[in-house]
C-alpha cells in the first residue's frame, strides 16, 4: 500500500495581505475622526459665544452686585452666548484692577475712564475698556438741607478720598458754591487746591461716606452711585449734582474693562455688548434712573482712555 501524499506546509509569520490593509483603513479612519473632533472642538475658543458653542464661564468683577439688572444680564449671557457668568462683588473701589490684573477676573465692570486711567499711570499697568455702560451724577447728599446753599457755614462735608473720586467730588462742592479751587479746579485736583471755603471737607473711603451722613457725623455727604443705592439714599436728599449727560462727561463713562492681551476676546467682547441688551437696560434704568447709557465703541473708549493717561501722566510730574 503506498503512503499518502504529503500535505505542503502551512507558511510561518505570514498574514494574508487583505487582513492587513483592512486594519490600515480602520487606524486612518480613527486617526481623522480625533483630529477632526479636535479641531472642531478648539475651533471656538474665541468665538463670540453663540448658544451652539462649547459652554464658558467668565468671571466680572462688580460693585453692584446686589442690584437686579445683573439677574437679568447672567441669564441672558447663558441663554444667548453659552457663557455662564460669575460675579464678584467688591465693596472696596483699590481691590477689582488688581485682581485683574492677577488673573483672578476675567473682567471688571465698576468704574469710569479716569478712575481707570489714573490706576494704569499709578501702577504701571495696561488695562483696557472694551466696552461701555452709562455716566452716573456724582450727587451731593444732605438729610436735614434741602438745598446746598442752606448747609450751615462751617459744616462737615464728606467726600471719596480715592484720587479720582475726591477730584470730581470737589468740583461738585465748587458747582455747589461751597468751595472754591485753585485755577478752576481739574479731574485731578486735591483737597491742598481749596482755596475758599464755607464747608470743612473731610475725605472718606468711598464706601463709608453714606454711612457718615447717615450716622450723622457730617452735614452731607458726596456718594458714588453703587454706595448710595446700596444704602438706601433717597434722591430726594440730593441738594446738588454734576450733569452726566454733559460734553465734559466723557472720562467718567462707566466700562467693562480687561487686560490688554484679552482687549479682542471676541467671547469678553460679546459680553460687555451684552449690557446694551434692551431686556438689561430695561432694569438697569429701573435700578438707576438717573444715569445716562452710553453705548460706546471699545476702539473710541480706548482712544479716551489714551488721551486721560496723557493728562494724569502730565498732572503727576
Amino acid at each position: 500500500m503506498s503512503a499518502a501524499p504529503a500535505l505542503p506546509e502551512k507558511p510561518k509569520g505570514k498574514r494574508p495581505i487583505g487582513w492587513i490593509i483592512a486594519a490600515a483603513v480602520v487606524v486612518v479612519a480613527i486617526v481623522v475622526a480625533l483630529i477632526v473632533g479636535a479641531v472642531r472642538s478648539g475651533g471656538n475658543d474665541d468665538g463670540a459665544g453663540a448658544s451652539g458653542d462649547a459652554p464658558k464661564t467668565v468671571t466680572i468683577g462688580v460693585a453692584d452686585k446686589s442690584l437686579s439688572y445683573w439677574s437679568t444680564y447672567t441669564k441672558l449671557a447663558k441663554s444667548k452666548l453659552n457663557v455662564t457668568v460669575k460675579l464678584t462683588n467688591f465693596a472696596d473701589y483699590s481691590l477689582p484692577n488688581p485682581a485683574l490684573k492677577d488673573k483672578q477676573l476675567d473682567l471688571n465692570q465698576f468704574q469710569h475712564i479716569q478712575y481707570l486711567a489714573d490706576y494704569n499711570v499709578t501702577s504701571n499697568d495696561d488695562l483696557q475698556p472694551i466696552g461701555s455702560t452709562a455716566v452716573y451724577p456724582l450727587p451731593l447728599y444732605a438729610t436735614k438741607y434741602d438745598k446746598a446753599s442752606a448747609i450751615p457755614e462751617g459744616s462737615k462735608i464728606a467726600i471719596p478720598n480715592d484720587s479720582i473720586n475726591q477730584a470730581r467730588a470737589l468740583l461738585v462742592l465748587q458747582g455747589a458754591k461751597l468751595i472754591t479751587l485753585k485755577d478752576g479746579g481739574s479731574a485731578f485736583s486735591t483737597t491742598s487746591d481749596i482755596e475758599t471755603k464755607k464747608v470743612d471737607v473731610e475725605p472718606l473711603e468711598a464706601s463709608q461716606t453714606a454711612n457718615a451722613l447717615q450716622q450723622g457725623s457730617v452735614a452731607g455727604a458726596v456718594v458714588n452711585n453703587n454706595f448710595a443705592t446700596a444704602a438706601g439714599l433717597p434722591t430726594s436728599d440730593v441738594v446738588y449734582q454734576d450733569d452726566p449727560s454733559s460734553a465734559n462727561a466723557a472720562p467718567y463713562v462707566n466700562v467693562f474693562a480687561a487686560r490688554d492681551a484679552d482687549k479682542d476676546d471676541k467671547t469678553y467682547l460679546a459680553l460687555a455688548k451684552l449690557f446694551q441688551d434692551d431686556a438689561v437696560q430695561k432694569v438697569f434704568l429701573k435700578d438707576n434712573p438717573d444715569a445716562v447709557v452710553r453705548d460706546e465703541s471699545a476702539s473710541s473708549l480706548q482712544d479716551e482712555l489714551a488721551k486721560v493717561e496723557k493728562d494724569a501722566k502730565a498732572a503727576k510730574q
